[in-house]
């Protein structure tokens, strides 16, 4: 963990673009006070602090193309940023100065809404949450969703691939967007926007711009898939005894029907925390049991009933053994008080200290075993530590957390151990088969541990690609993957 840094002045770089944009774009567009600057200079989990003296924000394709222009003939990077909701330190600048924070949140229309055609264009700057109730003032809905859905952008949740807690019926971002719309580092426009179910022009460069994390292009909108809204759903609560029988609970209910929308599989210690530190919230089962599970299904027509599909899997599984208890949510109030204590989970743990935090994935089937055996070895080699994993066990992609002993310095524990636990535990994922990133991303707390752990071939390709496209690294320095270091501007 980094400490604030102290307000700068601009470079003589930035400040050659200041008075060139100044001839170019309204005043509000480009900023330079300090005070509304600051809340843009660290992260969402305050892990990493950043140092620019200006900030740009567009209101329109046009201008981002004149900002990216300017930068790249004066020298200086541009981080962009929506919501500043990374998990992983991918939109802050970096501390040298040099840099410049281009924000899209001011580019933020709902360009176009087909309820017909299920499509939807939204901007970059666009909040997630807007999107949702746009959609559903149509009878129709986007199917992703997150616990940071009120401040994250959809250019964000285009460049990280984001996930979420639907993912396991309808995919992560990269399955739910159409079509892109970027300014590239030469200030060039690519609009991939028309929904093309078929075309075989060679490289996607849609794809390429989806998970890149603004490295390779500056996502202006995106064309995105909705799906009608539901009509009804049914929210339960089990418990099991362990992640194995989850995950034969898991695999009834995917035959069973494929809208099961939400899997979610948490260890009793994270359930504790929740119900400790998250006033209001109460545990949905009488007993106590080692594991619990989280579930969804929907229908989309009136004709479904997704709680007889849920008492219908259920009533073997309990009888079999699989599930110890179990209660169907009896009202939407009762079903949204479930989901609190999913999305209050984080909240809840870091109220309980300081933890090396990992988004990882393996293969489903192996998910269950890692999460016992990680946790153990975890505890064994880091002694005084607790470690256990909850999230989305249809996906294969838990957040692993390993907590620090009672009475841990955070400073110490961040600087000195962190560094050290979380090395052991993406070697326990890449033996598994797995990702050191799930849905987070890589940003600039994994890019070190990416280059020690990846196949010297997938370096090679991502860089090959950053050159490709940015060759100057003029945008996102320092995230994802670096080219030689201190590339200059070209």
């Amino acid at each position: 963990m980094t400490a604030p840094l102290p307000t700068p002045a601009p470079t003589d770089a930035q400040r050659r673009l200041i008075a060139r944009l100044s001839a170019q774009l309204p005043p509000k567009a480009i900023v330079t006070d300090p005070d509304a600057i600051a809340p843009s200079l660290t992260d969402w989990r305050r892990r990493y602090y950043g140092h620019t003296a200006l900030m740009l924000a567009p209101a329109s394709v046009a201008e981002v193309q004149a900002i990216v222009l300017a930068a790249r003939d004066e020298g200086v990077p541009l981080v962009p940023q929506g919501g500043n909701s990374s998990m992983v330190g991918g939109a802050t600048p970096p501390a040298d100065g040099r840099a410049a924070i281009l924000s899209l949140r001011r580019l933020n229309r709902l360009r176009t809404l087909d309820a017909e055609a299920g499509l939807a264009i939204a901007e970059a700057g666009l909040v997630l949450s807007d999107l949702h109730a746009a959609a559903l003032g149509v009878g129709r809905r986007f199917p992703l969703s997150l616990g940071a859905k009120g401040v994250a952008t959809i250019g964000g949740l285009v460049s990280t691939n984001a996930g979420g807690t639907q993912v396991l019926r309808f995919g992560t971002m990269r399955a739910l967007v159409a079509g892109v719309e970027a300014v590239l580092p030469d200030g060039s426009l690519h609009d991939g926007l028309a929904a093309l179910k078929k075309d075989n022009r060679g490289y996607d460069l849609d794809q390429l711009l989806i998970g890149a994390e603004g490295t390779l292009g500056i996502v202006t909108a995106a064309t995105l898939r909705l799906v009608p809204a539901v009509a009804a759903r049914a929210v339960a609560w089990i418990g099991v005894a362990t992640p194995e029988a989850a995950l034969t609970v898991l695999r009834r209910f995917q035959r069973a029907t494929p809208a099961l929308e939400s899997f979610e599989l948490l260890p009793a210690e994270s359930l504790s925390a929740v119900l400790t530190h998250i006033p209001g919230t109460r545990a949905p089962l009488a007993s106590d049991h080692p594991w619990h599970v989280l579930l969804e299904v929907t229908a989309d027509t009136a004709d479904d009933d997704p709680a007889a599909v849920i008492e219908r899997v259920l009533a073997p599984a309990l009888h079999d053994g699989l599930v110890v208890d179990a209660t169907l949510a009896a009202s939407e109030a009762q079903a949204d008080a479930f989901w609190r204590i999913r999305e209050s989970i984080s909240d809840a743990e870091r109220a309980t200290g300081p933890a090396a935090q990992h988004d990882i994935s393996v293969p489903v089937e192996a998910m269950p075993r890692f999460m016992v055996e990680a946790a153990a070895a975890c505890e064994a080699h880091f002694p005084g530590t607790r470690a256990s994993g909850f999230g989305h066990l249809g996906d294969g992609n838990v957040h692993f957390h390993v907590r620090a002993a009672p009475g841990t310095d955070p400073a110490r524990w961040y600087a000195e151990h962190v560094p050290v636990v979380s090395a052991f535990v993406h070697d326990l994922v890449v033996a598994a088969g797995g990702s050191i990133s799930a849905e987070h991303g890589i940003g600039q707390m994994k890019r070190t541990e990416l280059e020690r752990v990846a196949p010297p071939s997938r370096l090679a390709a991502l860089r090959a690609i950053k050159r490709a496209f940015d060759p100057g690294q003029l945008f996102n320095p320092g995230k994802l993957v670096t080219l030689a270091p201190d590339a200059p501007i070209q």
